[in-house]
């Protein structure tokens, strides 16, 4: 039962007669108190979580991953990570920064390379850039979680 329906149960029984005026109010403030209470635990679990820079980090890394799942999920969840967190903490600042100049920079070098694939050098590098694209997100991740910043190497600086 939520607390509407436990508000709306304690009305009937007000309405009935069932509980005195000094009743229906303890019972009022216990079952609001009871709510509130188990709202005030979320809401401290996950101002634990948000104010966590080394998760956020870590987070903002790991989701250009998410490419795999969504078209282009890769290259809009950690932007929109990285913009609503940003203000938060220089740190996560930083890290998003880094992950949006490797995602620009990976384009840029993806466009690249698969022009020098009609001189042959291309296919090599795009095979280097497809395994470097897999390996760092996950050692900036690994980094993040540590508290440490990592600038991937061969990243572009835009931002």
């Amino acid at each position: 039962m939520d607390l509407i329906e436990e508000l709306e149960k304690l009305d009937a029984m007000y309405n009935n007669g069932t509980l005195t005026d000094e009743e229906f109010v303890k019972a009022k403030d216990a079952l609001l108190a009871k709510y509130q209470s188990s709202g005030q635990k979320f809401k401290q679990a996950v101002g634990d979580l948000s104010s966590d820079e080394s998760v956020w980090g870590v987070l903002i890394h790991l989701s250009q991953f998410g490419g795999y799942l969504i078209p282009l999920g890769g290259w809009l969840l950690p932007i929109c990570l990285w913009l609503i967190k940003r203000n938060d903490s220089e740190t996560i600042d930083r890290h998003g920064r880094i992950v949006i100049n490797w995602i620009i920079s990976q384009l840029i070098y993806g466009i690249l390379f698969t022009l020098l694939c009609f001189v042959l050098i291309g296919i090599p590098l795009l095979i280097v850039l497809g395994i470097v694209a897999f390996v760092y997100p996950i050692v900036g991740a690994v980094k993040a979680s540590s508290g440490e910043v990592w600038d991937y190497p061969g990243n572009l600086r835009f931002l």
